[in-house]
């Protein structure tokens, strides 16, 4: 077994699409619309869904809303520097909610950021997260 994929609902696909290409450096692997069903999906990843899991992102045309519930947590991403990642999400006009830095309790050197929708998105600086 291994896992596949974890689905995020949207409200702006595009937006979304430029966050997740542009700012965290993933590929559109695939992207379909389902006319019937009004909605359309959208594959990111850093490698092929057959060698690694992927985001889905999922976009029902008629929802211009969503509620984060407070089970959500974080998509984690390893980064070669945390504080450069921080600064090109930046640049690209999106949130950090937490600067790099170590993690309270321990040596890992971690951030978070916020997806459009309000996702969390943690990153977690390479070499760093065994301690």
């Amino acid at each position: 077994m291994r896992v596949l994929h974890t689905m995020l609902r949207v409200i702006d696909l595009e937006e979304s699409l430029r966050f997740y290409t542009e700012a965290l450096g993933m590929q559109l692997l695939r992207q379909q619309a389902y006319p019937d069903g009004r909605f359309t999906l959208a594959f990111v990843g850093y490698a092929p869904e057959t060698e690694a899991a992927a985001l889905e992102l999922t976009w029902n045309w008629d929802q211009s809303d969503y509620t984060l519930g407070d089970q959500y947590g974080h998509v984690a991403i390893e980064v070669e520097d945390a504080a450069q990642a921080c600064e090109r999400v930046r640049k690209l006009g999106y949130r950090v909610t937490r600067e790099a830095g170590p993690m309270k309790h321990g040596k890992t050197i971690l951030a978070f950021v916020q997806d459009p929708n309000g996702y969390s998105i943690e990153f977690i600086q390479k070499g760093t997260q065994f301690d």
